[in-house]
This record gives structure tokens, sequence and C-alpha cells, in this order.
């Protein structure tokens, strides 16, 4: 687990998107999870431009949360219209 996620902070964003913060397989808390990562590592590669293992990590973790949203969406549409609104992920 990288280092800017601490065991807290991960319970945190369970606890607020997932229902409760032991419930780590919510769809709506592994999204959360990933976006968190995504801008973590988004501000890690402006100031890395070079670091190419990092942009790899990135967009693999872009692949997961947009096919966690593309279940979400085909399975319940108003939780996956809940939760891009929450996250701010698309206009």
């Amino acid at each position: 687990m990288a280092t800017y996620l601490t065991t807290e902070k991960k319970q945190e964003i369970f606890k607020e998107h997932g229902g409760n913060k032991t419930n780590t397989g919510s769809i709506e808390g592994q999204i959360a999870l990933f976006t968190f990562r995504v801008a973590a590592l988004s501000d890690h590669l402006r100031a890395n431009k070079k670091d190419h293992a990092s942009r790899k990590a990135l967009l693999t973790l872009v692949g997961k949360r947009k096919r966690l949203l593309t279940y979400l969406a085909t399975k319940d549409i108003e939780r996956y219209r809940n939760i891009i609104d929450k996250l701010k992920i698309r206009k």
C-alpha cells in the first residue's frame, strides 16, 4: 500500500462512501478509494513528468475505476449518479 494512504484515511473513505469502515467490498467505497489514489498520483505526476511507472499505475487505476463505474451504471443507475455527483468525477 502506498505511503500516502494510511489505514485511518482508508477507513474514513469507506465509512463515508461505503456505509461502514469495514465494508471494503462496496462498489461506491472502491470507486472513492480509486478516485483518491488517482488524485494523489496525478499530483505526483505533475511534479515528476518522467515517472513512467507511476503513469502506468495511474492508467491502470483509471481503467479499474471505469470498469467499476460501468458495472454500477448497469446494475443501479441511481447509485451511479449519486457517486459521480458526490466525487465530481464526470461533467
